[in-house]
């Protein structure tokens, strides 16, 4: 997931289904969301990008450093501040429907049925060769391309239908805050625990008035309901996100050495080895753990009300917002190391 200076907005999950998924070393989803980002300025040129790289260079290898072997399609969710695409990909076949109203989310499965506005050339022709489609009934790409079947992936209880459901429940009066309490949610398992963990979280407000500045909320740290949501605005002179930036290694990085991902270095940025840290207190200690989260939500609402009040005065105060998600980060490791070390 991420964000540019035009207000473009890419997230990604993994999905599996019926074409086989490469092991060898291709475009991973996270590639294709960081090229997106950085080559296009609208939500549909992004879609360009990552279906030209699709074909030009495939999707495949492995998602995990450290000798685990884990690969995936992808879907992606792409918007910018007037019109929003899912993108569904199955090897290097794809399909992509334009969100017209409502709500739409995207999760683990394929979900595009037959609302289908833009398509790889010969997806049509590769479904009927491999069997899957008779050319006759109607094309439905999820039920085409996908082992589950669609009317029972709409009714079960997964991530997908249930964070629609959750979506759907706030229809019309969805805020920022809405869709922050949603990513938070964990019986839903939009908030996944265990081996694979929520790894950080984003929510953007993309206002179709281009004289309201575009606000991206950002954790950079697992489970959003143990995390502050920062806000970072585009703005020239951003000061350097020194404390949410990883580790580098130059030539001695793993992945710059065959064979790739054997083995797994500490990536973690400051404010993540701070973050785990204070788990570990809010996990053994229930005072401290109560006044840790009353500071961080404390934090959370000043910041929240800092940034209601820019979307409704249209003024920016560039030298402030250019410190914006750095001070906030610092002030959230404050909040830690008080309650680590007294």
């Amino acid at each position: 997931m991420g964000a540019n200076e035009h207000g473009v907005c890419i997230g990604n999950e993994a999905v599996w289904g019926k074409e086989e998924v490469c092991d060898e070393e291709a475009l991973l989803g996270m590639d294709l969301v960081r090229l997106g980002l950085e080559r296009a300025d609208t939500a549909e040129k992004a879609l360009d990008v990552i279906v030209d790289l699709l074909d030009k260079y495939g999707q495949g290898g492995n998602c995990l450093e450290g000798g685990m072997l884990f690969s995936y399609h992808n879907s992606f969710l792409i918007a910018d501040r007037n019109e929003a695409w899912i993108l569904e990909t199955a090897g290097k076949y794809w399909a992509a429907e334009k969100v017209q109203g409502g709500v739409r989310n995207i999760s683990n499965q394929l979900s595009i049925t037959t609302k289908i506005d833009r398509e790889h050339p010969e997806m049509r022709n590769y479904a009927k060769q491999k069997g899957w489609w008779d050319g006759k009934k109607e094309f439905d790409f999820a039920a085409t391309y996908s082992y589950i079947d669609t009317a029972k992936m709409i009714s079960s209880p997964s991530r997908y239908c249930e964070g629609y459901k959750l979506l759907n429940k706030h229809k019309g009066n969805i805020t920022f805050e809405t869709m922050m309490e949603i990513l938070r949610d964990k019986p839903s398992g939009i908030n996944m625990e265990g081996e694979f963990l929520t790894t950080a979280s984003m929510v953007s407000i993309l206002p179709q008035d281009s004289n309201f500045p575009c606000i991206h909320f950002f954790t950079g740290t697992p489970d959003p309901e143990r995390s502050v949501f920062k806000p970072f605005i585009f703005v020239p002179n951003i000061s350097q996100l020194l404390d949410t930036s990883s580790p580098t290694f130059e030539l001695e990085d793993p992945v710059k050495k065959k064979p790739h991902f054997k083995v797994k270095p500490d990536r973690r940025h400051p404010l993540y080895r701070e973050h785990q840290q204070a788990l570990e207190v809010i996990d053994n200690k229930e005072e401290k753990a109560k006044t840790m989260l009353d500071n961080m939500k404390k934090l959370e609402k000043e910041l929240f009300k800092e940034m209601e009040s820019v979307l409704q005065n249209k003024h920016l105060d560039v030298d402030k917002i250019a410190n914006l998600f750095p001070q906030c980060t610092k002030d959230e490791i404050r909040i830690y190391k008080s309650n680590i070390s007294s």
